[in-house]
């Protein structure tokens, strides 16, 4: 048996980008989407990565996705870990989104807080809300009634498109040898970042990246106000937009 999937970026991508987007005021695809990462520390027929970082770049400001599938440094094993271990943390968030603004940034660990603070590191005011989504579409699918809909599935539709635009580079990419991939992201300097904090994570639960390397993805260049690629790699990833469907299973094209 054959199972598809979209891996972590897949799981939980979807509601952080989606939150990351919206933070952003983005309303469309980013302008290119890049992948570093892999399945690393897992000894399973899994093939989707565990550990990995997606950079869209949009005109207001870069989006970047990061995810570890491996515990914390300091309950790094040589075997790995899985669920229930203590994860890594960025500036204090496992889960959750952070947004750097010109006069400081905005911290969010869960679907309903969110705190701002200043460049000094200081609280400049706490945002606490409730989660209304959930009944809002009980109550939609019940009525009816779209547009009393909070959350438009365009939007859900978008968020995901991020995901797949990650998965659909790292598939294309290839496995590279740590100085080579230093060589090659060097000059972004965000996606350098994040790719050197995966490393040193990687490192310290034993993962081997001479022996094992971190996959790099291929640029993809999405088409202007379209869901389309354009560019080198469009040839080799338009393909991979959609699937061959098994009827009745079969999504229409309403093109």
């Amino acid at each position: 048996v054959h199972v598809t999937g979209n891996g972590d970026v897949g799981n939980q991508g979807i509601h952080q980008m989606d939150v990351a987007r919206w933070f952003l005021g983005e309303t469309g695809l980013p302008r290119t989407t890049l992948s570093v990462g892999g399945r690393l520390g897992y000894v399973d027929d899994g093939d989707t990565p565990n550990t990995q970082v997606v950079i869209h770049d949009y005109a207001s400001a870069p989006l970047i996705f990061e995810v570890r599938g491996l515990p914390a440094k300091a309950g790094a094993t040589a075997g790995g870990g899985r669920r229930g271990d203590t994860m890594d943390n960025f500036r204090g968030v496992g889960v959750g989104n952070v947004i750097d603004c010109e006069g400081g940034s905005v911290v969010s660990t869960n679907y309903f807080t969110a705190t701002a603070y200043d460049k000094s590191g200081k609280v400049v005011r706490e945002f606490k809300g409730v989660d209304r989504h959930m009944q809002n579409f009980i109550d939609v699918v019940r009525s009816r009634k779209i547009a009393n809909q909070y959350g438009p599935i365009l939007e859900g539709h978008l968020s995901s498109a991020l995901c797949h635009l990650g998965n659909i580079s790292h598939v294309l990419g290839r496995g590279m040898s740590p100085e080579a991939l230093r060589e090659k992201i060097k000059a972004r300097a965000p996606l350098a970042e994040a790719t050197a904090r995966m490393s040193e994570h990687l490192a310290a639960n034993k993962v081997n990246l001479a022996k094992t390397p971190l996959t790099y993805g291929v640029p993809l260049t999405i088409a202007p106000g379209k869901e389309a690629f354009i560019g080198e790699f469009a040839k080799e990833a338009t393909p991979l937009l959609t699937r061959q469907y098994r009827a009745p299973f079969i999504v229409p094209n309403l093109g």
